[in-house]
């Protein structure tokens, strides 16, 4: 679906854009706090840290899963840094009903920044249920199931160097289904 080429443009496109955007309100010394909402937005906040000109801090925050019916999510690893009076970029693997870097942004907001906005990898708007826009995106996606680049499935397949659409049925059924196909065409690590 995504390539490594494609992927590395999107990236340096991004980390332009974000650079011209803070380094006009990032007084002298201040940085802007980088936020990553861990697992799935490792490596693409990886390479989005080093495609940046402006200087950051990074930290991460970890959600756990909706709870079944109830929509109800909370934060299970906290941040170090204090983001009060700080610019803060929320750094997401994929935004999809919206309902997680909803309740984040939230969160983030009471603890009173200058400014947060939100960057996505992949933005899969069609399956949005809280009016929510990011500011910054690699790729508006379709509903397919995506993995790697950090899109992992029961935390498998993130460590693919690419964006991937399977079929989440197959995988559901077989966590395997796409290890031979998917990892085949890796060359392997010289010795």
């Amino acid at each position: 679906m995504y390539g490594r080429t494609a992927i590395a443009e999107r990236v340096q496109a991004l980390g332009a854009a974000i650079s011209a955007d803070y380094s006009a309100c990032l007084a002298g010394g201040d940085a802007v706090v980088v936020v990553g909402v861990l697992r799935g937005c490792v490596p693409f906040l990886a390479d989005l840290a080093r495609a940046l000109r402006v200087d950051v801090e990074v930290d991460f925050l970890a959600i756990s899963r909706f709870a079944p019916n109830s929509g109800r999510v909370r934060i299970t690893r906290d941040l170090d840094i204090d983001i009060v009076g700080r610019h803060v970029l929320l750094v997401e693997g994929i935004v999809d009903s919206g309902l997680s870097v909803g309740y984040l942004t939230g969160e983030l907001r009471r603890r009173s920044p200058l400014s947060v906005e939100v960057c996505t990898l992949a933005d899969r708007q069609v399956r949005r249920i809280l009016p929510l826009e990011a500011r910054y995106v690699g790729f508006t996606v379709d509903d397919s199931f995506l993995i790697g680049y950090g899109l992992d499935f029961r935390g498998r397949y993130g460590n693919l160097p690419d964006l991937r659409a399977v079929d989440r049925h197959a995988l559901e059924g077989d966590s395997d289904a796409y290890v031979g196909s998917l990892y085949r065409s890796r060359t392997p690590p010289r010795t």
